[in-house]
């Protein structure tokens, strides 16, 4: 295959690469661009990003960070890294970072403490939600020898099976940091999921952190990318860090005009998805006792198989034989994404399969 070759499958339209037998639950991640997206891609203005800077990229930056109410903004390749340069940036090594204990930070990208010489303390919390009383004796003077550099919360939270974190709750953490002079950063890489859900702009909730990650590949569906946004400072000193860990693009304006169509064009759409979760979830508690499926707000489902008596990995492989791909979340439990790739069709396909291995059982 040549050059050309190749370029004409990447920009092949999605119609004609979907998988018509497989229903795709395992996460909204595996979203395909638009056709809107490609036209973008085709067309877009190029530069090199490690040198006069690519345009297509810089419009994307100031974009996402208007429609975030932040200064600045900076395109990174994921949302891990955008959290990682967040760090980076804004906290010094042997500081400590506080998380609620089931955050996509801590138990995901953990990793990161590696690069960044800081501490992450998991506090509990209900829903994704960290517990105030418990924040705030850990930001009290001598609770650890650790300094508290920052506070991280995460929405919607994955962990949580999508809960929001309720507008409140987020001022009261920022309340508690910043009169303390502590920035709170938001792993937002479903940040517009979250807006959606709660009817107010993703600027109304990320006027509640300092610096805020929001990813562009998952129910928004550019290919690939993330931005982080913030103070003008602070993106600057991220910029400088990008280059220092290998995440200069160059002409990269490909990808970021995908992401241009993701922010201004894709969030209006995600009800679909959380109507579509909540068609699953019902769907799925109307079977048999033997599954319980949580209630979402958001786009994702977690399926409970205690009493079942088969574990995870075995519902994995039989839903995959029915033509149904979900992910396990521990032993006994999956986890089901919906994103725009699932109708109420895909859906009722969900819901027979899983009645046909319960029955199988």
């Amino acid at each position: 295959m040549n050059a050309a070759e190749v370029l004409s499958e990447i920009m092949m339209p999605e119609e004609s690469r979907t998988r018509p037998n497989v229903v795709d639950l395992r996460s909204d991640t595996v979203t395909r661009p638009t056709e809107a997206m490609y036209e973008r891609m085709r067309e877009a203005p190029l530069g090199d990003d490690g040198l006069e800077g690519d345009p297509t990229a810089r419009e994307l930056e100031v974009t996402t960070a208007r429609i975030l109410g932040k200064e600045a903004g900076l395109f990174v390749p994921s949302c891990t890294m955008a959290n990682l340069l967040a760090i980076l940036a804004q906290v010094q090594r042997s500081e400590q970072i506080l998380l609620e204990a089931q955050a996509h930070m801590i138990n995901t990208e953990r990793g990161a403490a590696t690069f960044t010489g800081t501490f992450l303390l998991g506090l509990p919390g209900t829903d994704g939600a960290m517990d105030l009383d418990r924040l705030e004796d850990a930001l009290r003077p001598g609770a650890s020898p650790l300094r508290t550099a920052m506070v991280a919360l995460e929405t919607s939270h994955n962990a949580a099976g999508g809960a929001v974190l309720p507008l409140l709750h987020m001022a009261a953490v920022a309340g508690l940091a910043w009169t303390r002079g502590i920035p709170v950063h938001l792993d937002g890489a479903r940040l517009f999921n979250a807006a959606t859900h709660l009817e107010v702009t993703p600027a109304e909730i990320a006027a509640q952190v300092d610096t805020v990650s929001l990813c562009l590949s998952k129910g928004l569906s550019a290919p690939a990318g993330a931005i982080l946004a913030g103070p003008a400072a602070v993106i600057a000193e991220a910029r400088r860090l990008r280059k220092m860990l290998g995440g200069t693009q160059r002409q990269i304006g490909i990808v970021a005009a995908a992401g241009l169509e993701a922010v201004t064009a894709m969030g209006a759409r995600l009800a679909e998805d959380h109507a579509t979760a909540r068609q699953l979830s019902d769907g799925l508690n109307g079977l048999d006792p033997r599954l319980s499926a949580s209630i979402p707000q958001t786009n994702i489902v977690q399926v409970d198989l205690t009493g079942t008596g088969r574990d995870s990995a075995r519902w994995v492989d039989d839903l995959e034989a029915a033509g149904i791909l979900s992910r396990p979340l521990g032993e006994r439990r999956l986890r089901l994404v919906t994103h725009r790739h699932i109708d109420s069709g895909d859906v009722a396909r969900a819901v027979a399969a899983f009645r046909t291995c319960l029955d199988a059982a």
